[in-house]
């Protein structure tokens, strides 16, 4: 039985203002994830409770409400503060209360902040607070002049009355910077400044890469995540001056008004104080405000772009199981070739060495055409790195006896993988080249239960993932890969401990739990005998189950979808229509025939109804599309064969804010620029393209000497309409 929790009004209040979503939906969804169901088991088999909220409805008001609790923390420790100096007071608690965001609460928190020494603290000790108040006052009555000399005291080191006229304007400056109202205006009217950046001086050789950034100026807020980002790491880099510019004197005007009471000289001195404020506190705080807040969600943006790059990744069409022999292509040190089995079992291993320096060609196609026919080959993976086309020119000339196909296969991490823990412990004997093969075969048979054994920050599909924030970035790429691994599903009986790690409701050992039972038991015969794995408890059970197919088991609906919970509906349809289950799924007229209002229960709606007749007509399907065949253009492999205006065959391998990297054959991605991806303006790429993608480009700009290439698919698209209709 699940714990009650509580939650308060003003959360939920601030998540619906965020979320736009139901009151109660949104205290379902936080009441089950506070017990420990994941997003994926939630939006799976909770649709009931929480309106059919999806995954990104969910990871939404799961991060609103980390985000609330964080200023909760932060609001304690305030409060906290205040208290220890003796300085709180009843509006002041009402205030810090009602605050729902850290800016808030730390411009409440300035007056109180503990400070070094300033030159405000300095004049508070020569005694000029009583002089600032006075002149604060701006009475018409006052003479500041003979009021400031009654200050004068050498023994303090105020000598004459501009020292303490000067003195009592830095007090003031900090009061004017520390006042709450203030500084939201100025916040507002920072929204409207520009992003200037410039070429620190002598470095303009040495930072040609960022030289578009020399001398530009433009919208803050408006300037796109990935020259924001691009900006932030030239200045990093000691190349580029990064500064925020506002309207100055809109900002000066802004303070006038709301300090300045009269045109006397008080007056006169409030307008000095307000100058030396905004230039040498509220100016300086406003801009690391905004340098951080821009960079923020510049962060967020590209977070964004390596989540959805990697989520089409992980979907990447499997070619299923098929036997595969896998080379890891080079020119020195040869090519290393793997056998695999239908389930990515290694059983083979050697080295040809088919290129230049030994040109062992005819030694190579041997070892390959007996390999295929010893190991019933029928795909042949090849990693596109270095000496990649070549390997695929060689195998592509070799003559099999039966049909033979040749992928090209992105090996972006696999060395990362060949180095890993993980593959120590699978393959302990090899050495890296091996493993490495290994995992190029594997990438083709399934991507997915390959590649969760990859960081995702190392699979190379990231736009300026080494300047985010590192844990922002691990969070969003772990959600992604647990949505991926939750909504393909895993074969209970063949899956590693890493994919099984990524099942909603498994722990890492857990996992290792699974494979070790199975190592001693053989396979899992049904989805119940999983509660004799150890440390798998009830909880567990609920949340995994749905997720984990048994492809033999003794009860059908295990290799469905159907959660354990939901089968005895299944059967009560069965009965009530006098068939068994096996009919029901292979009977579609039988199917439809299904009253479903008929059983709607206390624990299950018509959502879950819904999802259970889908999963009955499609038991156990692959969300993931049809695998299909790819090949460059023969004649083109390096880019030296590339000419302005060749209509050439690509594949998409990585999509940013600012457009898609294509490969076209010639071991160096070209870009597509958004502004070149179709005849419409659009805004995002990944309405125009998805990662693996067949695209037809055209050249339109070749730099040899930076080994750049620009393509063009709007081009492509214009000139074979052309040919089309002549």
């Amino acid at each position: 039985m699940s714990e009650k929790a509580e939650f308060p009004r003003q959360y939920i209040d601030a998540i619906i203002q965020e979320c736009g979503l139901q009151r109660q939906a949104i205290l379902h969804a936080l009441e089950l994830m506070v017990n420990g169901a994941s997003i994926p088991f939630i939006a799976r088999y909770r649709k009931e409770a929480t309106d059919s909220m999806d995954e990104l409805q969910l990871v939404l008001v799961r991060d609103s409400y980390l985000k609330l609790q964080a200023v909760d923390e932060r609001r304690q420790a305030i409060m906290t503060s205040i208290l220890e100096q003796g300085k709180m007071s009843e509006p002041l608690l009402k205030l810090l209360q009602a605050a729902m965001s850290k800016v808030e609460l730390e411009d409440l928190y300035l007056p109180y902040k503990p400070k070094r020494k300033t030159r405000s603290s300095v004049a508070l000790e020569k005694g000029l607070e009583p002089l600032a108040k006075s002149i604060m006052g701006q009475d018409f009555a006052l003479d500041i002049m003979q009021e400031a000399s009654k200050f004068i005291d050498p023994s303090k080191g105020v000598n004459t009355v501009e020292e303490a006229l000067s003195g009592a304007r830095d007090i003031m400056a900090d009061w004017i910077n520390e006042t709450a109202m203030a500084r939201n205006q100025i916040r507002k009217l920072y929204k409207n400044s520009y992003i200037v950046s410039n070429v620190v001086e002598g470095m303009a050789e040495q930072g040609a890469n960022y030289s578009v950034y020399f001398q530009r100026r433009e919208a803050l807020m408006k300037t796109p995540s990935h020259r924001v980002l691009a900006m932030f790491r030239g200045e990093a880099e000691g190349f580029l001056k990064i500064r925020i510019e506002p309207d100055e004197q809109a900002c000066l005007n802004a303070l006038y008004f709301l300090f300045v009471k009269n045109t006397t000289h008080s007056g006169n001195q409030v307008a000095l104080a307000i100058k030396d404020s905004f230039k040498r506190l509220m100016g300086p705080s406003m801009e690391n405000e905004y340098r951080k807040l821009v960079k923020s969600k510049a962060e967020k943006a590209a977070i964004k772009v390596f989540a959805k790059n990697l989520e089409q990744l992980l979907l990447a069409p499997p070619l299923g199981e098929k036997a595969v022999l896998a080379i890891d292509p080079g020119f020195r040190t040869g090519c290393k070739v793997v056998c695999l089995d239908k389930q990515g079992k290694l059983l083979h291993n050697e080295t040809i060495f088919p290129h230049p320096p030994h040109n062992q060609v005819s030694l190579a196609i041997a070892k390959i055409l007996h390999l295929v026919e010893v190991y019933k080959i029928e795909a042949i993976a090849i990693g596109n790195g270095t000496a990649g086309r070549e390997t695929e020119d060689f195998i592509k000339k070799i003559k099999f006896r039966s049909p033979v196909i040749a992928v090209i296969v992105n090996e972006s991490g696999a060395s990362i993988y060949s180095a890993s823990v993980v593959a120590r412990e699978e393959f302990g004997d090899y050495d890296i080249t091996v493993r490495g093969a290994v995992s190029i075969g594997r990438r083709l048979l399934d991507p997915l239960s390959e590649l969760v054994k990859v960081d995702p920050k190392s699979i190379g599909v990231g736009q300026y993932q080494h300047d985010v924030d590192a844990t922002d970035l691990q969070v969003a790429l772990t959600d992604t890969v647990v949505s991926c691994v939750n909504r393909v599903g895993v074969e209970l009986n063949t899956a590693s401990k890493e994919l099984l790690s990524y099942v909603s409701g498994l722990t890492p050992t857990v996992a290792e739990n699974i494979v070790a039972y199975r190592r001693e038991n053989g396979p899992f015969t049904n989805r119940e005998e999983l509660k004799k794995v150890a440390r798998l408890g009830p909880k567990s059970f609920e949340q995994a189950a749905g997720f984990l197919r048994i492809a033999n088991s003794t009860n059908l609906l295990d290799h469905s979808a159907v959660h354990p919970e939901s089968y005895y509906i299944v059967e009560k349809m069965a009965s009530d229509l006098h068939c068994s289950i096996a009919n029901l799924m292979m009977d579609l007229p039988l199917r439809q025939s299904v009253k479903l209002e008929k059983y709607v229960d206390q624990k299950v709606g018509m959502p879950t109804l819904n999802d259970i007749m889908k999963e009955l007509d499609k038991p156990g399907r692959d969300p993931r599309t049809s695998f299909s065949y790819f090949e460059f253009d023969p004649k083109v492999r390096s880019i030296e064969d590339l000419e302005i205006g060749m209509l050439l065959h690509g594949i998409v391998t990585n999509i940013t804010a600012f457009g898609a990297f294509v490969d076209i054959g010639v071991h160096q991605d070209g870009l597509v620029h958004v502004s070149q991806m179709s005849e419409r303006f659009i805004t995002d790429p990944n309405e125009v393209v998805y990662l693996h993608d067949p695209v037809r480009v055209k050249v339109i700009k070749i730099d040899k000497i930076r080994h750049r290439v620009e393509l063009s698919m709007k081009q492509a698209q214009e000139m074979d309409a052309h040919t089309t209709n002549n």
